[in-house]
């Protein structure tokens, strides 16, 4: 009797440990409240979109390139004219409002790219350009070798342009004058250009001997 007495204590000793447990288990815990960190404000840097300027800092200007030529003579507006990099004589003249009716363009290297500072100068037929126009640069001819500039005065070293040369600078030419470098101006807007200083000799009044003679004067 004892011994079943002493089981059914012990087992009543286990079934309330159980309930004690069972309870605990089912009651809720409390939770502690989340707590907020805030984001670091100092040395965080945002992201930049790409192309966008950094913030603080200036956009840089845009440089603008060129050449700045003063147009002059037989041009409906002269003055100076801004034009691009690259830009050629024929630019500067369509810059101006083209030329006057009457224009020797044949005066001038339509297709020659154009430089800082100088001066275009459309002449009338037969008329000289003021002293250092229609050249590349300063001591420059056309060609960039100095002291040979086209349609400037015969010299040393200076031939003459056939292409480019007025009346009065073909007139200065040794055995020319005036009624031959009249003909030649004519063989030129007949033709276009001359091609070879031996053109030349299709002048009318221009023989064999005069032609060497201003062979090494004159250039095209």
């Amino acid at each position: 009797m004892l011994a079943v007495l002493l089981v059914l204590v012990v087992a009543g000793v286990g079934f309330g440990i159980r309930v004690a447990l069972a309870r605990s288990q089912g009651e809720p815990q409390p939770v502690a409240p989340a707590t907020s960190v805030a984001a670091p404000t100092e040395g965080v840097h945002k992201a930049t979109p790409p192309g966008a300027p950094a913030s603080g800092s200036a956009t840089p200007a845009a440089t603008t390139t060129g050449v700045v030529v003063d147009v002059g003579g037989q041009v409906r507006r002269r003055g100076v004219v801004r034009l691009g990099a690259g830009s050629r004589v024929v630019d500067a003249l369509s810059a101006a409002g083209g030329p006057l009716p009457g224009a020797d363009l044949a005066a001038l290297n339509q297709a020659r790219v154009l430089v800082d500072g100088e001066l275009v100068f459309v002449p009338r037929p037969g008329e000289a350009p003021p002293a250092g126009a229609n050249q590349p640069a300063s001591g420059t001819g056309a060609t960039g070798v100095p002291g040979a500039a086209g349609g400037g005065p015969p010299g040393a070293g200076a031939p003459v342009d056939l292409n480019r040369a007025t009346a009065e600078q073909l007139d200065a030419l040794p055995g020319v004058g005036p009624a031959i470098a009249a003909r030649i101006l004519e063989w030129r807007a007949q033709h276009g250009r001359f091609s070879s200083v031996d053109e030349l000799g299709e002048v009318q009044g221009i023989g064999p001997k005069m032609l060497e003679r201003l062979r090494a004067l004159v250039r095209t």
